[in-house]
């Protein structure tokens, strides 16, 4: 029973750190933040590995899809 207590407490007192912060638990990060966070590395997988008609044949396969 203790060893419950314990665990409980301590996952509570992760969840009270994220709200002195004003964090948000991972997860739940905005859409346009992970965005923002990715395409720089998109972008340098891009110019090292010379993907650019690869990324822009499947743009055009998402556009197309979409019903542009």
């Amino acid at each position: 029973m203790a060893d419950t207590a314990t665990r409980t407490m301590a996952r509570m007192g992760g969840r009270k750190a994220y709200a002195a912060f004003g964090a948000r638990p991972s997860g739940t990060r905005h859409p346009l933040v992970a965005t923002a966070m990715v395409l720089p590395l998109a972008a340098l997988l891009v110019v090292v590995f010379g993907g650019w008609e690869a990324v822009v044949t499947e743009a055009s396969s998402v556009a197309v899809m979409l019903g542009r």
